[in-house]
């Protein structure tokens, strides 16, 4: 199987995937041809089955007989393109640095996306925002009646969804808190590296960049704290969105024990918040409850149940138990202490 050139994909300027995988194929330099819009539609017009869950963003791949098949899963999507283009990877050679990597990937895809969910829908001025926008970011000559429907559409569904991903007026203060301290933990990490394992990007940057592009670029509430915590982590984003142009080595990787406290303190907010979700989320999987509840930072965290994220525990393991002895004694040094340990089973 052929990756196609140019790779095609569909997606959302308000998708904070799309941004991940956009700005991780201009880096890799592999050609892609977006479109924007509802892949529903697209799919339909080009007779292509719809995948599931439907998410953006959507890429069109071959199947093993040759078939192009419409697949959305941003990280083994990634490592797929590692396998079959051979240029500028993202994923450190370095066995337990590439650990770390897919830890802190997963952090950015699964709870930093938590951060963008809720202040792009729980604060009011916010939802005003995405719900006017997000239309035209699928049709930008939508007729204004059309668009007065689909804003409203929108705004209801997602606002509706807040409880889904724990977002409420228990929880919003722990998200904000959450948001401030990462946003501490990146000030001072960039003072001295341009990115999270060294001076070039691993998969991990993409996912966090995907979501800070709309925490950053899209919705008031969050782009005004990143402004007021960290300009460094503003001019960052922008720097990620095309990274064509840097010439990597293997070098510009750290080595694992070489890395700042900045990572530490990186790792401990993930214990400190998405560890407790993860291990709260398996118990409601393995009991067949449809939600749970748990504290995390000393609140209360109630929100429904998600088998995907039990998959992620699962994968994180499995990517754990694949490293030799030495690597993961050397994984183990790095994250003990910082809560991340209760992961690995």
């Amino acid at each position: 199987m052929s990756i196609p050139n140019p790779l095609l994909l569909i997606g959302g300027t308000g998708s904070p995937y799309t941004r991940k995988m956009v700005a991780l194929l201009r880096y890799r330099r592999i050609p892609y041809s977006v479109i924007w819009g509802d892949p529903a539609k697209v799919l339909g017009e080009m007779g292509i089955e719809k995948p599931k869950p439907g998410l953006l963003p959507t890429f069109l791949l071959p199947n093993e007989n040759e078939e192009l098949v419409a697949i959305t899963d941003s990280t083994p999507i990634i490592r797929r393109l590692e396998k079959e283009t051979n240029n500028r990877s993202v994923i450190p050679k370095d066995p337990a640095l590439a650990f770390i990597n897919y830890l802190l990937e997963d952090f950015g895809d699964e709870w930093c996306t938590k951060y963008m969910f809720h202040y792009r829908w729980y604060p009011k001025e916010d939802a005003n925002n995405a719900k006017g926008l997000l239309p035209f970011g699928m049709m930008l000559n939508l007729p204004r009646e059309q668009w007065k429907q689909m804003k409203e559409f929108i705004g209801k569904r997602q606002i509706d969804r807040l409880w889904v991903v724990g977002s409420n007026d228990t929880t919003a203060p722990i998200i904000d808190a959450s948001y401030r301290r990462f946003l501490e933990i990146l000030e001072k990490h960039l003072e001295g590296m341009s990115f999270l394992l060294g001076h070039r990007p691993a998969s991990a940057d993409f996912a966090i960049y995907g979501q800070l592009s709309q925490l950053v670029g899209f919705d008031p509430t969050p782009r005004a704290i990143a402004h007021k915590i960290s300009p460094r982590t503003v001019a960052w984003v922008d720097l990620m969105e095309d990274q064509s142009g840097l010439e990597p080595s293997i070098e510009d990787w750290k080595n694992i024990r070489d890395l700042p406290e900045s990572i530490s303190e990186l790792l401990a907010e993930l214990g400190r918040v998405y560890v407790p979700a993860l291990l709260a989320n398996e118990k409601a999987v393995l009991n067949g409850d449809k939600t749970w509840e748990s504290e995390i930072d000393g609140c209360k965290w109630t929100q429904q149940t998600f088998s995907y994220q039990y998959k992620c525990l699962k994968w994180i393991n499995e990517e754990f138990q694949s490293l030799s002895e030495t690597d993961q004694a050397r994984v183990k040094k790095l994250i003990s202490e910082t809560g991340c340990e209760l992961l690995l089973k």
